[in-house]
């Protein structure tokens, strides 16, 4: 019995190491669950549902900006809430160069959900959690597909510009550029061009494709893999001497709406930025596209799987993070 005892207990050792151990590629096993607040917070789902069609009757920007901050927040050392932190000397994550065209309506509509879940269930909620349950009501909330949120995570401790640097996409970037980006935190093919389907929503400033309408080469200034009606229409609306805060819509045919229309998109050459037209015109990604672009369905499970890997991403837990009591600040 008492040999019996021991052996069952080496093996329960084992699985706990099994289990603390990360998997390939930066998605470690976490405490997560979807239903982590159900006890502590019951009302939760409906309070941020509540706030965030409140703010999207407000302005559709938020749509874009509460989803898009999510993904600039995992893929620069987990999904922790730091890309929210305010710095007084402008040296948090949120002031990185790559990270000064997130919208003040994404960082908002946390605020504000914050505010209103703390009225109920004070310093239960993290605002890392805030985030992703935010971003799949925008998601949902603009006609796209609904997913449990695993939930769970803790805010992080440190905040800093100098992290971002080269942790996220450039819209110059072609495949072989955008690959080790993704692959990195545990993506595969399939994720990247998913989670880039986020862009048939929200809007891009002008002076982030300039190059591609004006200072192709040498040669041929606009770039040729963009039509050219949609070239003369971008030039239209962003002149070569356009000021830092015009933009337009990332997706032109249904910008409000999330569906699967940007990769139909990049099948007829609307595709805004480099980054975008690149997954249509590059082999491996090609037929990815293809498949988005006819089925929708297929599109939006690929999309709520790449989400949750995200959601995944470098997990806070014990010492390594905190309940924020306000999502701008730490609380020491």
């Amino acid at each position: 019995m008492e040999r019996r005892r021991r052996g069952l207990s080496f093996i329960v050792a084992a699985l706990l190491v099994v289990a603390a151990m990360p998997f390939p590629g930066g998605e470690a096993a976490t405490p997560l669950r979807t239903d982590y607040y159900k006890f502590s917070c019951p009302h939760l789902e409906d309070i941020v549902r509540a706030e965030v069609a409140r703010k999207i009757q407000e302005t559709v920007v938020t749509i874009p900006a509460t989803l898009r901050q999510v993904f600039h927040d995992c893929m620069v050392g987990g999904c922790d809430a730091t890309v929210l932190i305010a710095s007084r000397n402008n040296d948090a994550e949120k002031d990185a160069k790559d990270n000064e065209s997130l919208a003040g309506d994404g960082f908002d509509t946390v605020n504000r959900v914050k505010t209103a879940v703390e009225k109920w269930c004070p310093g239960v909620v993290s605002c890392a959690d805030i985030m992703h349950l935010a971003a799949r009501e925008v998601v949902f909330q603009s006609k796209g597909p609904y997913w449990s949120v695993e939930l769970g995570r803790l805010d992080g401790l440190v905040s800093r510009a100098s992290d971002v640097n080269g942790k996220l996409p450039d819209p110059d970037m072609h495949v072989k550029e955008l690959m080790p980006v993704f692959q990195r935190n545990g993506f595969s093919l399939v994720d990247m061009v998913a989670l880039s389907g986020a862009h048939t929503v929200g809007f891009a400033h002008c002076t982030r494709f300039l190059n591609r309408l004006y200072y192709y080469n040498s040669t041929m200034p606009t770039d040729p893999s963009i039509h050219p009606d949609y070239a003369k229409q971008l030039k239209d609306a962003c002149p070569s001497n356009v000021g830092a805060t015009i933009a337009v819509n990332m997706d032109p045919v249904t910008p409000v709406q999330f569906d699967n229309k940007y990769y139909t998109n990049l099948q007829y050459k609307l595709g805004l930025f480099t980054s975008d037209q690149v997954l249509y015109t590059d082999g491996s990604t090609k037929p990815i596209v293809d498949k988005f672009a006819a089925d929708q369905k297929a599109f939006f499970d690929a999309f709520v799987a790449a989400m949750i890997k995200l959601g995944r991403l470098g997990v806070k837990t014990g010492n390594n993070g905190e309940i924020r009591r306000v999502c701008t600040a730490f609380n020491h």
